[in-house]
């Protein structure tokens, strides 16, 4: 796939994630490197939605470490079952969270970021990073995102 990217700019959000899921998947497939691969899909997602913050955090031994990612500066270590990144890990589950100020232990690497989503990714059953999408609106992610959001998680696996 060429670098090009179309996104509809006065679609639904659905309609987005409809129209940049194939992109990534074809912007991905056949591409090994995962760096590269976090790296394209962190900037898709934030040029599409416009994100506050849209990034990768990495199991490297005990811990989730800073990895590709669109936006401010981040926090660069998570410990397991710590925060929002780190419960994701720790469950291998999905963290919408529409106030993060409401989420018990928040690792608040930015105090513009308002809510969150937070999904892993695996392989042969090992969680092998997260994806951390943050907003600066409340409640600003929905069952929609996190249904879109874990097909692209999907595609990802596949590729690893």
């Amino acid at each position: 796939m060429s670098e090009s990217l179309y996104i509809p700019t006065t679609a639904s959000k659905v309609d987005k994630y409809e129209a940049i899921i194939p992109q990534i998947e074809a912007l991905i497939n056949g591409e090994n490197d995962l760096i590269a691969n976090l790296a394209n899909i962190s900037a898709v997602l934030k040029e599409a939605f416009g994100f506050f913050w849209v990034g990768f955090y990495l199991v490297k031994e005990d811990q989730l470490v800073l990895g590709p990612f669109q936006g401010p500066i981040a926090c660069t270590r998570i410990n397991l079952g710590k925060g929002v990144c780190g419960t994701a890990w720790k469950e291998n589950k999905t963290q919408l969270v529409p106030d993060v100020d409401a989420f018990p232990g928040h690792i608040a690497c930015s105090s513009a970021s308002k809510s969150e989503i937070v999904l892993p990714f695996s392989s042969e059953g090992k969680v092998l990073g997260v994806l951390d999408i943050d907003s600066d609106k409340l409640a600003d992610f929905d069952k929609i995102d996190q249904e879109y959001l874990e097909k692209l998680i999907n595609i990802l696996e596949k590729t690893i």
